[in-house]
């Protein structure tokens, strides 16, 4: 027995102490995992070995750094070293010069966008621009499914490249593990396809040892002839998501770019291919997109590899720059304290703040943690909507008729520190009008959320929400 207590007391030291040497932690991250050491130390121990830390490998983030320094290196060529930022409205450049920041890529001008009806326009373009290719296709996925959406985008990939068009096909190792058993991957292998896996799972034991398995690539890129990218919530699989069928359909957004965010949409793209391939910067040939009629957009990628709470600082200060209006949608919403504060800092100072939120949500652990905000929130002055169509997938922002972002990031911890993410941040008043007038559309087909009825919820529903959010970093 004596034993048995001096091993229990020197596990839980041993990772209290690790937890409190540890200055990248949030004070609530770091409750939290005091808390399941204390109730639960051994199986507490065993989560906290496998998921407690954020780290890819010294090797990993070597090559991260290598690989990152040629990409800013071609930015830099392709774009020179002056700053785009005059070129967006004063009163939101600190959003955009706190993107830049992040990786490198800074505002440019002359770029063009339209965006994508539903699912269906949306499958029809991408396949007819890949079967127009005449140079190269390059994808990435964070879900590729073997459905419709994915066997099109597979079957187009393998016509360009039966033509000579240089394909590059990524999928995450964790979100499309079905395809990547699949005879779809072996037959565009096969076609000449150049296929590599993002984050693989193929030696489970040193993955677990080494980093953690939950750190995805949770990225949806698409380049064509470095003319055209898509960028979006949507992955290539259908609405009808037959993997989680049952909260469909999937609610997605995609925006088609031309224009010279198209270059560092294709950075981005080959700095995950040379991560996961091992290929050097010389191996491509980037050419860069002249500048046109258009508006000023910039690519922002981040991921573990990049610097801890980049993506809830890029939203922090985008929210502290709007105005009068701002909606964001997000299937996930989990914020920090830094995001959860802003929100609700420019209601307090008059913004409109809309908020849209799936009412049936695929993970339980979000569902009942994002409801433990609506409270402040709605007593902020927020309106909350929950959407009914389906799960809304979009991950959308617009602030004062003018600034919007679309992309992958949710606003949940596993966007803010375990994903790689990619977004589009732009400044154009028919786009971000456009996409106000699709946000428009999920809030007709949500119920409002009144401070009322949350008022009105049972002790026990409260007390459920909120101890979800309270180990939220944990799960």
């Amino acid at each position: 027995m004596a034993t048995l207590l001096l091993f229990h007391a020197l596990l839980v030291l041993s990772f209290t102490l690790r937890i409190l040497l540890r200055d990248d932690l949030s004070p609530s991250a770091r409750l939290a995992w005091f808390i399941v050491l204390n109730v639960l130390p051994y199986v507490g121990s065993v989560v906290y070995f496998l998921f407690g830390e954020i780290d890819l490998g010294h090797r990993a983030d070597k090559r991260h750094k290598e690989v990152f320094d040629e990409i800013r290196a071609a930015a830099v060529q392709h774009f020179g070293e002056k700053n785009g930022i005059n070129l967006i409205n004063p009163v939101y450049q600190p959003g955009f010069r706190y993107a830049s920041s992040i990786n490198g890529f800074h505002a440019v001008a002359g770029n063009q966008a339209t965006l994508m009806a539903d699912a269906s326009e949306t499958n029809k373009h991408l396949i007819a621009d890949i079967d127009a290719a005449t140079d190269h296709v390059h994808v990435l996925y964070y879900i590729w499914l073997t459905d419709t959406t994915g066997k099109d985008v597979c079957k187009a990939l393998i016509r360009a490249a039966e033509r000579g068009v240089i394909c590059r096909a990524m999928a995450d190792g964790l979100g499309s593990r079905a395809l990547l058993k699949s005879p779809l991957w072996r037959e565009m292998e096969e076609a000449g396809v150049k296929l590599a896996v993002a984050m693989p799972l193929d030696n489970p034991i040193r993955t677990v040892l080494t980093s953690r398995v939950d750190l995805r690539n949770h990225r949806k890129i698409t380049v064509i002839d470095g003319r055209i990218t898509y960028c979006g919530s949507r992955n290539a699989a259908d609405p009808e998501f037959l993997v989680k069928a049952k909260y469909a359909p999937w609610v997605d957004i995609m925006l088609r770019f031309e224009g010279p965010v198209v270059t560092q949409n294709q950075l981005l793209f080959l700095s995950d291919w040379m991560q996961a391939t091992g290929e050097d910067f010389e191996s491509f040939h980037v050419e860069h997109v002249p500048a046109t009629e258009g508006f000023p957009a910039q690519v922002m990628g981040d991921g573990p590899t990049e610097r801890r709470a980049a993506t809830p600082q890029l939203f922090a200060t985008l929210i502290s720059t709007a105005q009068s209006q701002l909606t964001l949608s997000t299937p996930y919403f989990v914020p920090d304290a830094t995001v959860l504060e802003a929100l609700c800092a420019a209601a307090h100072r008059g913004v409109n703040i809309t908020l849209i939120f799936p009412k049936m949500n695929d993970s339980w652990i979000v569902a009942a943690a994002s409801r433990s905000y609506y409270r402040k929130l709605l007593s902020a002055g927020c309106d909350i909507h929950e959407f009914k169509g389906g799960l809304l997938h979009a991950k959308t922002l617009t602030i004062d008729g003018l600034v919007t972002l679309v992309g992958s990031s949710n606003l949940d911890l596993r966007s803010f520190d375990l994903n790689y993410e990619n977004n589009v941040l732009l400044q154009d008043v028919e786009i971000t009008r456009q996409v106000c007038d699709r946000q428009q559309a999920y809030i007709e087909k949500s119920d409002p959320v009144m401070l009322t009825h949350v008022l009105g919820w049972p002790y026990h529903r409260r007390i459920w929400n909120n101890t979800i959010a309270t180990i939220g970093p944990v799960l």
